[in-house]
């Protein structure tokens, strides 16, 4: 099946310098949601793929597109038509017709209505099945909307068939009252869709040329045209100014949490979290307020999330505790680890069971092995530590001369003191314990006490006093007396 998704308009509602269709849902672009849509739809066996007609914003686009060809599957496939001038509907899939396969269907979808679901597509194109290399019906997705205001609206005779859409700005008050809508998405037998396009007029109060318009002409061609209607309304709802898109995204928010809680996640608002990509989770986990998961995030089997914590592309293993305004990103945590409030896993953060994260304690790329714990005031980088280690607070590992990343190594059972600094590289020998105070340049032996700090003495010394400032007043009456007696005087 040839898809088509016109992405050419500019939005100007959205009084944004970026198209229309790359502003975000969920973390990612409006034109990204469809394609994924749309490449699952087709499966991996396609030998082409969705073609994105683009127009406004058409460098940006085109780029977003070169990106995620690198990253997404399928999206290699994808090709662009340019629509140089916007001149309407019909006009855009004008632009895409060189491309298309005239012995498969073709299924037009927008890059600014982001939510259509494979199931509901899947739907549509069945209604439009036919015999290869001849024309199969034109199915039509539409929807009954209580406030129909500003789409086209679907024309049935008597008997109930569809003749006609007619556009709001076109239609009379009685068409205008017609609740059943043209939500722009469908079906169309290619072979013929080529000679309807180019019949196409522009005589309208747009001045434009409306793809609706070849449903009269199909009609008079008797090409069947057979509608259903999407399970939910979100589906069928476009993005044209941000109101709409925080609307938008608020309900499909709301989706995903009642998803969650299907599957056994406790949620203590669903109205206060944000999916910006997969979130996976066990059983009996608990999600507090506030928190965002981004790319790809587990959650193993009851693991709590405190309040207002951020989580990318991190796997979190079963039981663990994760304290209030944590920050994850590329980590993983193993089994009833906790966390915070107030940590920060970076990339390449790879903690073992029961380990302890405490208060503004950073990690990065740094391996810690189980029951080890740094609870308060640490940076830990690029290092490698063994299990039973306390590091103490304020504690760093100087992992940065300046020019080059040096890597730690701190063995099993250690005990750094507290505002020790870890000068890389180095390593710290098994059960060493690291006196309070010290700056480590060389190698710590095992099992033995380091101290490295300046020697303590104690002075004479008496504390300077807080000298007080004089206030000068400025006595106009009194300077004029003395003047006039120095003047008397001179006399």
């Amino acid at each position: 099946m040839n898809i088509v998704i016109l992405a050419a308009g500019q939005g100007k509602r959205m009084k944004s310098a970026l198209p229309k269709v790359l502003q975000t849902l969920a973390g990612k672009p409006l034109l990204q949601h469809v394609l994924t849509t749309a490449l699952s739809l087709q499966g991996k066996q396609a030998k082409t793929g969705p073609i994105v007609v683009v127009g406004h914003g058409a460098a940006d686009v085109k780029e977003f597109l070169a990106h995620a060809s690198k990253e997404g599957p399928g999206f290699s496939r994808v090709t662009t038509a340019l629509q140089a001038e916007q001149k309407g509907t019909g006009h855009a899939l004008l632009q895409a017709l060189p491309k298309l396969d005239a012995q498969e269907p073709t299924l037009v979808l927008y890059g600014d209505v982001p939510l259509t679901s494979k199931k509901t597509l899947a739907k549509l194109a069945k209604l439009a099945d036919g015999v290869r290399g001849q024309d199969s019906a034109l199915a039509l997705l539409t929807q009954d909307l209580a406030n129909p205001s500003g789409y086209g609206r679907i024309i049935r005779d008597a008997d109930g068939l569809v003749q006609a859409i007619v556009e709001e700005k076109d239609a009379s008050p009685i068409q205008k009252a017609i609740k059943e809508i043209n939500t722009g998405i469908m079906v169309l037998p290619t072979s013929a869709l080529k000679k309807w396009l180019k019949a196409l007029s522009s005589s309208n109060s747009q001045g434009e040329y409306y793809l609706t318009d070849v449903i009269a002409m199909a009609v008079k061609a008797g090409v069947p045209i057979r509608t259903t209607q999407a399970d939910n309304e979100f589906e069928t709802i476009g993005v044209n100014s941000r109101d709409q898109l925080a609307s938008l995204e608020r309900t499909h928010q709301l989706n995903i949490a009642n998803q969650l809680m299907d599957a056994g996640v406790s949620l203590a608002d669903p109205a206060r979290i944000d999916v910006r990509g997969t979130l996976e989770c066990g059983t009996d986990v608990f999600i507090d307020v506030g928190c965002v998961f981004e790319g790809c995030v587990t959650l193993a089997a009851g693991t709590k999330v405190g309040p207002y914590c951020v989580i990318r592309n991190s796997v979190i293993g079963k039981g663990v505790s994760i304290n209030a305004f944590s920050h994850i990103e590329g980590a993983k945590v193993g089994n009833n680890s906790l966390i915070g409030p107030y940590a920060r896993l970076r990339p390449g953060a790879d903690l073992a069971n029961d380990v302890h994260i405490g208060n503004f304690v950073e990690v990065k790329n740094s391996k810690i092995a189980a029951n080890s714990k740094a609870n308060h005031l640490a940076y830990v980088g690029d290092s490698i530590v063994g299990a039973r280690v306390n590091i103490g607070a304020g504690t760093i590992t100087c992992n940065y001369d300046g020019v080059n990343k040096h890597q730690t190594i701190i063995e099993d059972d250690v005990f750094i003191g507290s505002d020790t600094q870890l000068v890389a590289p180095v390593r710290v020998g098994r059960g060493a314990t690291l006196g309070a105070g010290t700056t480590l340049t060389k190698d710590a032996p095992p099992n033995q006490l380091t101290v490295s700090r300046a020697k303590q003495i104690s002075l004479p010394w008496q504390r300077p006093e807080k000298q007080e400032k004089k206030v000068a007043v400025k006595n106009t009456v009194t300077k004029k007396a003395v003047v006039k007696k120095s003047v008397k005087g001179k006399k």
